[in-house]
């Protein structure tokens, strides 16, 4: 849900996902002089509750001598930036914010103008498109004042695993356990699924009487050997049942997903990047996606039948571009599903053409690096704003001139006004104003941060373009591997959702990656009295960020 309310010059822009609300403010600039921040108020209508919201940083004159690293209420100590986002709403909750323009001294502050916008946070489930995020920052505050210095697996009936999985996890359980037998199949496709909490759920289904069949990466050694054991030892590896995508060896089968049938007729699927696994649920970032849509999931029980009888690449390939032929120029309103492998580039190019071509702006993720067709896009595309959210600088590379000229292409790109980078970390001391040193979950060898793939063109505008799915926007996701993606135009209510779970994430990863340039013992840096303002109007990256989160561009 989106709304715009402006008074007395206040213009805030609201936009509410599931979890999460996002603030834009803007203010004439000819009204900023004196401006020292804006206070956030938020009003639950659903719970009954109201209180200001808070922030990290206070006045000098006023600081009531917190202890380092505590929050401090924006009625007092009010938010010096024109963007900001409540990330701790409840689906399905009625809100009011309000916010206020404090003037005066910190002594002494005035309210020079006030705006209230109403707004609701979407609901998980919905007729047609469900997203479930995970919490993806065991490295966090959050996670550190609730479970201490502990790993999940310490922290008694599973409270930690909850926490992190932030309802994605018991998605995924019922959306097999709600299958009636006799009467509903489930077909998956899966990379890795070795995971023994969620194939005993499958098993469940299995003894139930419930028709479930599945196909699973069985090329190389990391995972077929895992998989294979842990089917077996299960007794989950059936004829009939149990199916293996062996050719061609170098490859992967990258899938991640679940049909839904009702008397033998495809009705949902389950998709996404997240893998059937406990570092995949609990770990790193990750979304799962739930299509509502007998079309699509028809299209992917033809996709799964081609693959569950382990066909070679050629064959493979035009099957897929049968299937889900890629679409010419924009795509058509509502959801396309496309598939890999392809015969050609085609389909890398076209999703790099959509970024290219975002007119407001433009977020996307990196898990392993970003390709050189994507470099090119954050090069030359028009949108003024573009934001990415990266698991490291490069993809895996081995420290030498290569890796560091690979990190240099990154940070050209990052030098742009346009641009706007985060990369994952996570805060490794106790000795950075009082911020409490985290620990990562543990559960992830390889990514640990970020392994979210998606694309958002144009999010924030009334006919966005969210591409999303398992494939890594990668020459082998697109021509190798078995892939599958989705490509969901002018659906506000799913780029709503993705776009406040970006900006939580990248808000997240942006200011842990941003200590290590800070000095230990730097004192905390306070609120200020000057014209911090001046660099949020004028050709500045600030300015573009007021201008794009107030919708300061577009009509009250």
């Amino acid at each position: 849900m989106r709304i715009t309310q402006t008074t007395n010059g206040l213009r805030v822009h609201a936009i509410a996902g599931t979890y999460v609300v996002l603030l834009g403010f803007d203010l004439p600039e000819s009204y900023c002089d004196g401006l020292l921040g804006f206070s956030i108020h938020r009003q639950d209508l659903t719970e009954n509750e109201a209180f200001y919201l808070s922030g990290s940083k206070a006045f000098v004159e006023t600081d009531p001598g917190f202890p380092a690293g505590s929050q401090f209420s924006t009625r007092d100590h009010p938010i010096q930036s024109f963007q900001w986002a409540d990330y701790s709403a409840k689906p399905g909750h009625d809100y009011i914010y309000t916010i206020t323009v404090k003037k005066g001294t910190p002594q002494n502050l005035t309210d020079f103008a006030s705006t209230s916008v109403p707004i609701a946070t979407e609901i998980i489930r919905a007729d047609a498109h469900d997203v479930y995020f995970n919490r993806g920052v065991s490295g966090s505050q959050a996670y550190i004042n609730r479970f201490g210095d502990n790993p999940p697996d310490a922290i008694p009936n599973r409270k930690a695993y909850e926490w992190l999985s932030r309802g994605l996890n018991e998605a995924l359980e019922d959306f097999v356990r709600s299958c009636v037998p006799g009467v509903d199949s489930l077909r998956i496709a899966a990379y890795e699924f070795y995971y023994e909490r969620f194939l005993n759920v499958i098993k469940e289904a299995l003894d139930a009487g419930v028709d479930v069949k599945f196909v699973y990466d069985a090329r190389q050694d990391n995972p077929k050997l895992k998989n294979i054991a842990t089917l077996q030892a299960l007794g989950l590896d059936l004829p009939g049942v149990s199916f293996q995508r062996t050719q061609p060896k170098s490859y992967i089968s990258h899938n991640k997903f679940i049909i839904k049938l009702h008397n033998g007729i495809p009705q949902s699927v389950w998709t996404g990047g997240t893998n059937f696994t406990e570092g995949g649920i609990y770990g790193h970032s990750n979304v799962a996606h739930v299509v509502e849509d007998p079309l699509i999931a028809q299209q992917f029980l033809n996709y799964w039948n081609a693959l569950a009888a382990d066909p070679t690449s050629a064959p493979l390939k035009n099957s897929v571009e049968a299937l889900t032929p890629l679409p010419v120029g924009v795509p058509a309103p509502g959801t396309t599903a496309l598939f890999s492998p392809r015969k050609s580039l085609d389909a890398l190019n076209w999703y790099a053409e959509l970024a290219c071509n975002a007119s407001d702006s433009l977020f996307m993720t990196f898990a392993f690096g970003m390709p050189d067709v994507f470099k090119d896009v954050y090069a030359n595309a028009q949108a003024p704003l573009r934001f990415a959210l990266l698991e490291q600088k490069t993809r895996s590379m081995k420290a030498g001139p290569e890796k560091k000229a690979e990190e240099g292409k990154i940070q050209q790109l990052r030098n742009k006004p346009e641009n706007v980078f985060a990369v994952g970390d996570f805060i490794r001391t106790n000795e950075i104003d009082g911020w409490l040193q985290e620990r990562l979950s543990g559960l992830n060898a390889h990514v640990r941060y970020v392994h979210n793939k998606f694309i958002l063109v144009d999010p924030l505008g009334n006919d966005p373009i969210v591409i999303c799915g398992s494939a890594n926007f990668s020459e082998a996701s697109t021509i190798r591997n078995d892939e599958n993606m989705l490509v969901i135009r002018g659906n506000t209510r799913v780029a709503d959702i993705y776009l406040g779970e970006f900006m939580r994430l990248y808000s997240h990863f942006a200011f842990r990656e941003s200590l290590q340039w800070r000095d230990p013992d730097d004192p905390p840096k306070p609120l200020r009295t000057d014209d911090w303002w001046r660099d949020y109007f004028g050709n500045t990256p600030r300015s573009r960020r007021r201008v794009c989160f107030a919708r300061s561009g577009d009509e009250s």
